[in-house]
């Protein structure tokens, strides 16, 4: 970056969502978690699963809508 030259940095709130695992996995530990935020562009979000080790996947609600798609798929299928 040239020295003088001023970056424009824009500050902004994300919806985010948050539940403790123990209500929904038994399989879960204490403190174990899932959180979900909004992308500032409305796109789609971030899953952040706080369990045995971190995991994040970024989707956008197109692919959320793919995925809610093939879940509903197997159970029909198979439940």
């Amino acid at each position: 970056m040239k020295k003088g030259k001023k970056t424009d940095i824009d500050l902004y709130d994300r919806q985010a969502a948050f539940v403790e695992l123990k209500h929904f996995c038994h399989l879960s530990k204490e403190h174990d978690f899932v959180e979900v935020t909004e992308w500032h562009n409305g796109e789609g979000f971030d899953i952040t699963i706080n369990a045995t080790a971190e995991q994040n996947v970024s989707v956008t609600y197109g692919q959320f809508d793919a995925i809610k798609k093939l879940i509903k798929t197997l159970n029909n299928k198979y439940l």
